[in-house]
């Protein structure tokens, strides 16, 4: 898995879950329509995204200088299909210890990783319009707006390497 990319991006969710597709959506986008230089790598870590963490964490000659992840989240007061970005310490709290990676990667790790490791991270987040309780593919029509306005937002963060080290 060594990656000599100085941003990896890494979309995270189920795609069998509705809306918590998103993250691999965009992922998929940005591959098909080749819209990263070479030097950002984009990953559709599913919900195994902790594999390359705990790397990054164990082994230095692997760390990008900066980590994008895109995920799918229920904030409250948010529209369906808004697309914002939030630091790790702005996870709401009940999200800090879920272990369900459908949500979002652990928190403490992303913490740890930023902290001992200098690294840059922020998480571009879209809210959900809702997540089905059983296997339903598919992003609903405000999701599949935020899977456009990501990729637009990662062009631009993606276009100077100066800009990607403040996402």
């Amino acid at each position: 898995m060594p990656f000599s990319s100085c941003t990896v991006i890494f979309g995270c969710g189920n795609i069998l879950l509705g809306d918590d597709g998103y993250g691999p959506a965009v992922i998929e986008q940005l591959e098909s329509d080749q819209l990263l230089p070479r030097e950002v790598t984009a990953v559709d870590a599913g919900t195994g995204i902790r594999e390359y963490l705990f790397d990054y964490l164990l082994a230095p000659e692997l760390r990008p200088e900066t980590i994008i992840i895109l995920d799918a989240v229920d904030f409250p007061g948010r529209k369906p299909g808004e697309v914002f970005t939030i630091d790790p310490s702005e996870v709401p709290a009940g999200k800090i210890h879920d272990f369900s990676l459908h949500q979002f990667p652990t928190v403490n790790l992303l913490h740890e990783l930023k902290e001992e490791t200098g690294m840059a991270i922020s998480i571009i987040a879209a809210q959900i319009k809702s997540i089905p309780n059983q296997v339903a593919p598919g992003l609903s029509a405000p999701m599949i707006k935020a899977v456009a306005a990501t990729c637009k937002r990662i062009t631009e963060l993606t276009s100077c390497s100066e800009t990607l080290k403040t996402p």
